[in-house]
């Protein structure tokens, strides 16, 4: 049985899904406001820059706010940045109770915008469906311990592992309706991975369609300079950032930024190195879509926080082409554990994360 609270924190969780996809380097929050018994205020973060959860919420209530509960995803930020601090505007707004899902990941802000609340005579609850609550922002405590961006895999195989037949065809390995769900998921990172050969072989957009708004970046390693200047990522005008070796030209270089190709250029190619670049610069979390050889270094670098797999029932063979490159002794291979699985029309999808 659920209690009034868990169901007030749902209503908050489906309002900060809202912005995923859209905050970073922000996590994705959502808030609603509560009085008797009754939700008459919504809000979720937009975007950085843009008014924080809670004050929407509290504006959207209204002048109903005054002795009201405001349920919140993340606990209220107590710093001025770009926006001023919520526990103020939770305070300005004669609320009476906060009922929050989980603190802070930062250490320098856990618990500070709590103390403040109960300070100012408001009620704090902590810990509502807080496993959800702290699900939903699991991209940007990684960056925020790591530095790095948060990495989901994207497989899509037979049952026997292969991504291809010996020709090279893979569409469709999987069905419509699994297909469908790798577009939600486009929806919710704020950036798209793939290796150079999927590039020039697939000419993907990466684009997810529909859209709904979002216009993920698309990262496209590019080390050598051989990806054609006529390829989606490099001219349909949305986001691109190419990551170019430094023996590539300087005229390649002004010519993809001509096309609206951010460029990064390094010295050496290695991923964990290329990721904390990402992450500096507000990249929070990827979804790699493959191929092979992208896939097996980013594992091997140990890089893969979660993958989504989606297992067609079909068989292709030693003739089929692998998912990954590279390889591993048995005691060495990269472990994860299944945290969701469903079927989706004829194929499996399984959810998992490190261990």
């Amino acid at each position: 049985m659920t209690t009034k609270a868990e169901d007030w924190m749902r209503e908050a969780l489906t309002e900060a899904r809202k912005g995923l996809g859209f905050t970073a380097p922000n996590p994705a929050v959502g808030a609603v406001v509560v009085k008797e018994g009754k939700i008459i205020g919504r809000g979720y973060h937009h975007k950085a820059g843009a008014p924080h959860a809670e004050p929407l919420a509290i504006k959207n209530a209204g002048a109903a706010v005054k002795g009201a509960t405001i349920v919140v995803t993340l606990e209220p930020c107590s710093t001025t940045g770009k926006t001023p601090p919520c526990t103020q505007a939770i305070m300005n707004a004669g609320i009476k109770k906060v009922i929050i899902g989980c603190e802070d990941p930062n250490p320098s802000h856990a618990g500070r915008g709590l103390d403040l609340l109960r300070e100012a005579g408001i009620e704090v609850q902590v810990g509502v469906l807080e496993a959800e609550c702290q699900e939903i922002i699991r991209a940007f405590v990684h960056l925020q311990l790591t530095g790095r961006p948060y990495v989901t895999l994207k497989m899509a195989t037979t049952l026997d592992g292969r991504i291809a037949d010996a020709t090279g065809k893979s569409q469709w390995i999987t069905g419509a309706v699994a297909r469908e769900r790798v577009q939600e998921l486009r929806r919710s990172v704020d950036a798209m991975l793939v290796g150079t050969e999927t590039v020039m072989k697939d000419n993907p957009s990466l684009m997810p369609r529909p859209a709904y708004g979002h216009q993920p970046l698309r990262i496209i390693p590019d080390r050598q300079g051989r990806i054609p200047y006529n390829r989606k990522v490099f001219s349909d005008g949305f986001p691109t950032l190419g990551i170019l070796g430094t023996e590539v030209s300087e005229a390649r270089r002004k010519r993809l930024q001509g096309q609206g190709v951010e460029i990064l250029q390094v010295k050496r190619f290695g991923w964990a190195g290329i990721l904390k670049k990402l992450g500096a610069r507000g990249v929070q979390h990827i979804l790699c879509e493959g191929g092979g050889q992208l896939a097996g270094a980013l594992l091997k670098a140990d890089l893969v926080q979660e993958i989504e797999w989606f297992v067609a029932p079909k068989i292709l063979g030693e003739t089929g082409r692998a998912s990954m490159g590279g390889g591993w002794k048995l005691d060495k291979a990269p472990g994860f554990q299944v945290v969701s699985q469903e079927q989706l029309g004829e194929d499996m999808w399984l959810r998992l994360q490190q261990k």
